[in-house]
C-alpha cells in the first residue's frame, strides 16, 4: 500500500480582483505519495502554480486542509510555514534564481547551512549531489553568468536537494531551456525519483509529462482527470500514446 505523503480536503483559493471573486482552485480532494512523481497539467489559467504554491506552503488556501504526514500546515503561521518549507520542500522553478554574487557551490552551501548546523555533512552532501548532476568541481568555482543555463537549472537542483528534502516541488522547470539541456534536466529528476525522492512538477510540455508516473488534469481550478503512467522507462512508446489519449480527453 502506498504511503500518503501529502493530503488536501476540499483546497480552495480565491481572489478579489476589481471587486470580483476569482475562485482558482475548487474543492481539490488530493492524495500525493512517497516515491511517486507527479504531474500537474492544465491550460493556462487553470490554477496549476496556485495549487503547486499552496501544497508546498507558499501560498495559504482560502478554506480547505492539508495535512503533511501528520501535521496540518495549512493553519500555520507564515514563520511556521517558512520553517515547514525549509524542513521538508525543495523548489526548482523555470526562473532560475541563482545569485550572481555567490559561486555555484556557495549558492549551494548557503542554502544548506541555513537549516542544518553540520557543515562538514552538507559540504560531503554537496559534492555528492554536483557529482549526481554531472557538474565537475571546475564549475562549481564559476559565478552563475559564466555557466550555460542547463548547467544552472542542474545547480538549482542540487540546491533544492541540498537538505534533503522529502519532496520536491518544480514549477515548468524546462520552459527556459533548449530541447538538449531541458532533456539533461528531465533526466535528473528521473535519476532522482528512481532513488526514492518524491517529485510534483508543473508543465505544460508533453515531453516533460512523460517523465512522471501519475498525471493530473486542471480546469478552471479543478481536477478533471488522471492519468497513471507508472515509472517512467526509456523508449516506452505506450506512455506517449496513452497520455496522448488522456490529454485529448480532456480537452488538450
Amino acid at each position: 500500500m502506498e504511503e500518503i505523503l501529502l493530503k488536501t480536503e476540499k483546497l480552495s483559493k480565491s481572489f478579489s480582483s476589481g471587486g470580483t471573486l476569482q475562485h482558482v482552485l475548487k474543492n481539490i480532494d488530493l492524495e500525493l505519495y512517497k516515491g511517486s512523481f507527479t504531474v500537474i497539467m492544465g491550460a493556462s489559467g487553470a490554477g496549476k502554480s496556485t495549487l503547486l504554491y499552496a501544497l508546498s506552503g507558499m501560498d495559504t488556501p482560502s478554506l480547505g486542509k492539508i495535512t503533511f504526514g501528520d501535521e496540518v500546515i495549512s493553519g500555520l503561521t507564515q514563520d511556521r510555514l517558512a520553517m515547514f518549507r525549509r524542513k521538508h520542500c525543495g523548489f526548482v522553478f523555470q526562473q532560475i534564481y541563482l545569485l550572481d554574487g555567490m559561486s555555484v557551490m556557495d549558492n549551494v552551501l548557503s542554502a544548506g547551512f541555513l537549516a542544518n548546523k553540520d557543515r562538514k555533512g552538507i559540504i560531503k552532501r554537496a559534492r555528492e549531489l554536483f557529482s549526481a548532476v554531472d557538474i565537475p568541481e571546475e564549475t562549481q568555482k564559476k559565478f552563475p553568468s559564466q555557466i550555460s543555463g542547463g548547467e544552472a537549472q542542474r545547480a538549482g537542483i542540487v540546491r533544492a536537494l541540498i537538505n534533503s528534502p522529502e519532496i520536491l516541488f518544480a514549477d515548468e522547470p524546462t520552459g527556459a531551456l533548449n530541447s538538449k539541456t531541458g532533456l539533461d534536466v528531465l533526466d535528473t529528476f528521473t535519476r532522482f525519483n528512481e532513488q526514492g525522492q518524491s517529485i510534483v512538477m508543473v508543465t505544460h510540455d508533453m515531453r516533460s509529462a512523460r517523465r512522471g508516473d501519475r498525471v493530473l488534469y486542471l480546469k478552471d481550478g479543478m481536477v478533471l482527470g488522471e492519468c497513471n503512467l507508472g515509472k517512467y522507462r526509456h523508449g516506452d512508446g505506450e506512455r506517449h500514446k496513452k497520455l496522448s489519449f488522456f490529454l485529448t480527453e480532456m480537452g488538450w
